[in-house]
């Protein structure tokens, strides 16, 4: 009902911005292709977060924890893919381990909470699904992914990490929406780009590494409307944002995004 009011008001729009889902932007598309209304969508993510082997491991497993698990992973930019280099692979996924367990998983209005409930059981049940999915096609769940014993109602889900990724996953391809980082390693720069770009969406990405000509390579090869560089997350309203391939087109933010009005 709600989409079809939302469809009927596309066509007396005289434009149309829409943030949400790949599955109604697409709706919302055809809704206003009868009478060519543009439109402006910022839809999905699965976006990398890409970790070279020369950096300063605790400030890099910050970020990278930060990237994915922020808002319960409800943010349609979480780097919820984590490309790490094979040299420093081990430490890195034993500290975000580590770290991920020490996460305080609680009420929101309690102190010290760092990662509350996912809005509604639908997405919980959504999220443990793709869980139990990643474990049925070989992947290993490494901590997380499951209600913490000290909750007993509510949507809460532990801060899950999945290693034994291979790129055909369901977890590796499809935006899970809840506090899941799935990990893969890589051993050049260039394998890095590519998986980086092995994915539909195109939305955000980072790099953390101590090299800035490096950062600055990857940020021109990535294919995502925006890139971060030795961190994860960070919006400017005075920047344009907004994404590539099946995260939309069009600008919000910025001068760009007046842009579209006018």
């Amino acid at each position: 009902m709600k989409l079809a009011l939302l469809c009927r008001h596309t066509l007396m729009s005289t434009r149309v911005a829409f943030t949400g889902s790949y599955a109604t932007g697409q709706k919302i598309m055809v809704a206003a292709a009868p009478t060519v209304k543009p439109v402006t969508l910022e839809l999905g993510g699965k976006s990398p977060i890409v970790v070279f082997d020369d950096v300063d491991i605790d400030k890099a497993v910050e970020w990278t924890l930060f990237g994915c698990f922020w808002t319960n992973g409800q943010i349609c930019s979480a780097t919820s893919r984590l490309l790490i280099h094979k040299n420093i692979a081990k430490e890195f996924i034993d500290r975000m381990v580590a770290w991920s367990k020490n996460i305080k998983v609680s009420d929101p209005l309690e102190e010290g909470c760092r990662l509350g409930p996912v809005v509604s059981e639908g997405q919980y049940e959504k999220i443990k699904k793709f869980v139990a999915n990643a474990k049925s096609e070989g992947a290993t769940i490494l901590t997380g992914g499951v209600r913490p014993k000290h909750l007993e109602k509510g949507f809460f889900i532990e801060p899950t990490i999945i290693t034994d990724i291979n790129t055909s996953m369901e977890i590796w391809r499809e935006e899970v929406f809840g506090p899941v980082l799935c990990v893969k390693e890589f051993s050049t720069e260039e394998e890095a780009i590519e998986l980086a770009n092995d994915t539909h969406y195109g939305l955000a990405g980072a790099v953390i590494s101590g090299d800035r000509e490096r950062c600055q390579r990857l940020a021109e090869e990535i294919d995502a409307g925006c890139i971060w560089v030795n961190c994860s997350q960070p919006c400017f309203c005075q920047a344009p944002w907004g994404g590539n391939k099946r995260s939309g087109f069009g600008r919000e933010l910025g001068e760009g995004g007046i842009d579209n009005y006018l």
